[in-house]
Parts: structure tokens; C-alpha cells; sequence
């Protein structure tokens, strides 16, 4: 007797071994059973007939540290089949931080994570964050040190080197954040304060990392053209650690950076990135506008110059025409200017009649620098360099998805779906035994899950029970808010947390998603 059956199914264990017809009986949160079953009972049977089961996916880069809580974002991650997603990235989290430091990455990070319901004041520890997810939740979660948060705990918003003093009061902080469970330690190189470290700083930060077998976790200095010397800080800091090194949502010149991962993997560095598949990005209205004569570390004073008309006459002769219809605008918090939310700047300014400088300026000022924003990159490669990357043995599933905003990326909706849909059943780029390796089976190994991403006896029982002729992505620049489709069931932890595509009784009242550390 089982808790649940799984019958007739095709399986597909994450290990990119051939798939198999079999059944899966779970018992007691875990995964009993690979074969037929034709004799057993349960209490819950799934019919899986036409059919694909695969361990569940693992979202290796996603912004869901205060939207976990929403039942929407619940749906939106589970109708792609996700069930365990990685917190704390690009270096900017809510632990661990004192009251002051709470209230800065709140504040700067807010277009990208939102504000965590359960925290207020602070201090927060790794473990306090930890137990707001842990059984509260119907997601796994999995959190990364953020170097960002840490700098800002101990040097603040200075934009200088750590002295001797304060790189010892980091390691104190990252020593007992992986003792509280943290899975490696991340960095954003293009946000404050963690731009203002070196790679010297980071590779001392990454020793103890190194050490407990975890990864470091980067948002590089630069992507597009500045990627190759990007990846050469990695290497750099790879090596004066050894440590293992993951960069988040590569993308760049696919030809050179595969080059560089191929030649460093050979030389024996444990590299890997993630990848989601869309030609856009998405980040704060801040990151993609201001200059870094403006202080970024320091909200207040950067508010007050953008009210300054000199200011704002120096940042309307250097910004470029061509940027405004270039910038979709995602979240705008402020009751003035959210009729804006999905419009690109150059319209949103001639319906407000304003020049696109001036409205760009209004918008930083009356969201306190909280906007966020869609944008096109001048340059865009094309599909063909993107499928490059995702087809490489060192690539995994992340979906960088931000749930802010009335116009969010398309992409927290429809990543998995889009890489099931379009690049393994349309394209090719992957088989579906491959696409369970890159979706499951890589990233819980690299973050140390031993008991995920595989459909073994014993494992945890995360399951996907998806169709393999309809699962796509229906989430577009223009319509943001489509769910994804094909995926009918999802099990957390031996828990059927959706059923025929909805939301289950479970989610709400005993999530079964636990705060997951390494083994």
C-alpha cells in the first residue's frame, strides 16, 4: 500500500538514461517504488497514461524571495513543472542583515525580489529566513549567500576594499550562514555594494564556500560585450578559491564563451551557468538607466539629485533616443504613472506629454527608485547563439524570473514550459531524456540536493507528470500573465500540489515545500 501511485507512465529519472514505461509508488514523502505496480493499491492514483514523469525541476535562478508566498507565483512555478527554486541570487537577499541592512536591500532590491511579508526589522540570520519558507510554502527552497547584503552588514554603502578587519567579519558571516544551511554564495557585480568588491574579496569570501563543496554563484561583471572579461574575473577568482563557479543567465558571444568554459572545464575548474531562453532582460529602471556619476549606494542622495533640473539636463544630453523604445516599463508603483506598466518609455512619454527624459526622471522619483523595466538589448545576437549555450553539457534551467509589477518578463511564466515546448519538442536542441538532466538532475547536484533530481527509490518524491505534445509557454512580452500548459500534476515532497493544472487544497493549508540544505 501506497500513499500515491503514479501508473503508466513514461519515465524520464534524470539521468538522461533512456526513458522506461513504469509506475512510481511514494510513501511517507519519498519515491518506494520504480516498476510496474500492477498489484498495489494507494490512496491517491495518478493516471499517466500518454504521459511523461520526470523528477521535478529545479529553477537554478529565480527572484521569488518574497513572491514564494503568492499563490500566484505558486502556480505560475508549478505549471512549469518547477518544485524547487533557488533564492538569495545576483547578491542581494534578506539575510544575513541587521535592521539597516534589512531596510536597504528591501528598498534598492524591491523591483526585483518585493518585500518579504514576514520580515520587519531585523536582525535576520540564514536560519530565521530559512523557517519562513520551510513547510510554508507548497516550493522547495534553496537560499544562496548574498555577498551584496554581507558588504553592506559590515563596510555599508562605501564604495571602496574591504579592509583586513571587515573581510574578517564577512567570513564570520558567510562561515555561519553555510552552517545555518546556505547552499554557496552568490554575487551581483553590476548592482551596489557588491560592485564595489574585487576579485581578491571574493575569492577570500569563496574559500569557506570551497570548502563545505558548494558553489559560487555570480551575476558577472558584465554580459554582451563585456562578457569575455567577465569570465575571466570567474576564472580568476575560480582559481584563487578553488572553488566551483555557476554564472547566472549567460549570455553573450556563444563561440568565445564556450571556448572559455570548454578550455577551463578541461583544465579541471567545476564550471557551469544558467541560461533562460528569451532575447530580452529584465532589472530595475535604475540598473538600466542611471550613470555611475549618480550614487546607486545611496537611494536618498540619488533621489534628491534626479530632482535637480541641472541633473537632469546632464542625463538628457547623455542618454541615447535610441534607449527609450528599448525599455518596456514593468513595475511602477506609484498611483501617478502605473497606467505606464506595459508601455514602452518613448510611448509612455507621448501619451504623457512629456519628453522621454523627464518622464524617465519622474517615474525614478515617484516610485523612490523602485521601478523596474523590460528592456532590448541594442544588439540583439539572435536565437541561434542562445541555442548554442543551452545545448552545452555545463548548462541548467533558470528562469531569472521577477514577479514585480503589472508587466512582468514573460519568462517567470514561461521559461521551463518554453525550453520543453519550443527547444526540445520544435527545435530539437535537447532530447527529453537530456531535458530531464538540464531541468532536474544537473542543478540539484550542483547545489548539493542528494536527494533531488533523480526518480530513484529512496529520493524525494518531487514529481512531474507533464504531456509531451502540448507543455508550452503561452507568456509573451505583451501578455506576460499567460500560465504555461501541458504540465497536469505535480507532487512536492509525496504531496500532490497540482492536480489536472490547478492549485490543490495542500498549497494552503499544509504546504509541503521544505528549506532545503546541501548534503
Amino acid at each position: 500500500m501506497f500513499d500515491v501511485i503514479v501508473r503508466n507512465g513514461t519515465v524520464l529519472d534524470g539521468t538522461g538514461s533512456p526513458a522506461y514505461r513504469a509506475d512510481l509508488g511514494i510513501a511517507a514523502g519519498r519515491i518506494a517504488a520504480v516498476e510496474r505496480l500492477a498489484g498495489a493499491g494507494a490512496a491517491v492514483e495518478i493516471d499517466a497514461t500518454g504521459r511523461q514523469v520526470m523528477p521535478g525541476f529545479v529553477d537554478a535562478h529565480v527572484h521569488a524571495d518574497a513572491a514564494a508566498f503568492e499563490p500566484a507565483t505558486q502556480l505560475a512555478a508549478l505549471r512549469q513543472g518547477v518544485t524547487t527554486v533557488v533564492l538569495g541570487q545576483d547578491g542581494i537577499s534578506y539575510a544575513p542583515a541587521g535592521p539597516a541592512t534589512l531596510r536597504f536591500v528591501s528598498r534598492y532590491f524591491a523591483p526585483v525580489n518585493g518585500r518579504h511579508p514576514g520580515l520587519d526589522e531585523g536582525p535576520v540570520t540564514v536560519e530565521d529566513l530559512l523557517a519562513t519558507y520551510d513547510l510554508r510554502v507548497p516550493l522547495n527552497t534553496v537560499y544562496l549567500l548574498p555577498h551584496g547584503t554581507i558588504r553592506y552588514e559590515v563596510v555599508g554603502p562605501e564604495r571602496r576594499a574591504a579592509d583586513d578587519g571587515e573581510l574578517r567579519a564577512m567570513l564570520r558571516l558567510v562561515e555561519n550562514g553555510l552552517e545555518d544551511g546556505a547552499a554557496g554564495l552568490s554575487s551581483g557585480l553590476e548592482y551596489v555594494p557588491g560592485a564595489f568588491a574585487d576579485a581578491a574579496e571574493l575569492a577570500a569570501l569563496c574559500r569557506p564556500v570551497a570548502a563545505a563543496g558548494l558553489p559560487y554563484v555570480t551575476h558577472m561583471r558584465g554580459y554582451r560585450q563585456r562578457a569575455v572579461a567577465a569570465m575571466a574575473e570567474v576564472l580568476e577568482i575560480a582559481a584563487a578559491a578553488s572553488v566551483a563557479a555557476h554564472v547566472s543567465h549567460l549570455h553573450g558571444p556563444s563561440a568565445e564563451l564556450i571556448e572559455i568554459i570548454d578550455g577551463a572545464r578541461s583544465a579541471g575548474t567545476d564550471l557551469t551557468f544558467d541560461l533562460y531562453p528569451y532575447l530580452r532582460g529584465s532589472s530595475t529602471l535604475t540598473l538600466v538607466t542611471l550613470p555611475d556619476w549618480l550614487p546607486p549606494h545611496d537611494l536618498d542622495r540619488t533621489l534628491a539629485a534626479l530632482a535637480d533640473p541641472e541633473v537632469r539636463a546632464r542625463l538628457d544630453g547623455e542618454w541615447s533616443g535610441g534607449l527609450w523604445p528599448r525599455i518596456t516599463l514593468s513595475h511602477v508603483p506609484a498611483g501617478r504613472w502605473r497606467w505606464t506598466e506595459g508601455l514602452d518609455l518613448a510611448t509612455a512619454a507621448l501619451e504623457a506629454g512629456l519628453p522621454p527624459a523627464e518622464l524617465c526622471c519622474e517615474i525614478l522619483v515617484d516610485t523612490g527608485l523602485e521601478a523596474g523595466c523590460v528592456f532590448a538589448h541594442p544588439d540583439p545576437a539572435g536565437e541561434e547563439p542562445l541555442r548554442e549555450l543551452l545545448r552545452h553539457p555545463a548548462h541548467m534551467g533558470g528562469s531569472d524570473g521577477i514577479y514585480q509589477g503589472g508587466h512582468p518578463h514573460p519568462r517567470g511564466r514561461g521559461a521551463f514550459a518554453r525550453l520543453l515546448g519550443r527547444h526540445v519538442r520544435e527545435l530539437g536542441d535537447w532530447s527529453w531524456e537530456r531535458a530531464a538532466v538540464h531541468l532536474a538532475g544537473r542543478p540539484a547536484a550542483r547545489f548539493g540536493l542528494a536527494d533531488r533530481g533523480l526518480l530513484r527509490p529512496g529520493l524525494a518524491a518531487d514529481v512531474v507528470v507533464l504531456d509531451p505534445a502540448a507543455v508550452t509557454d503561452r507568456a509573451t512580452y505583451q501578455r506576460p500573465g499567460e500560465l504555461a500548459e501541458g504540465v497536469d500534476h505535480v507532487l512536492v515532497n509525496g504531496v500532490p500540489v497540482l492536480r489536472d493544472g490547478a492549485l490543490t487544497d495542500a498549497c494552503a493549508t499544509e504546504p509541503p515545500g521544505r528549506a532545503l540544505s546541501p548534503r
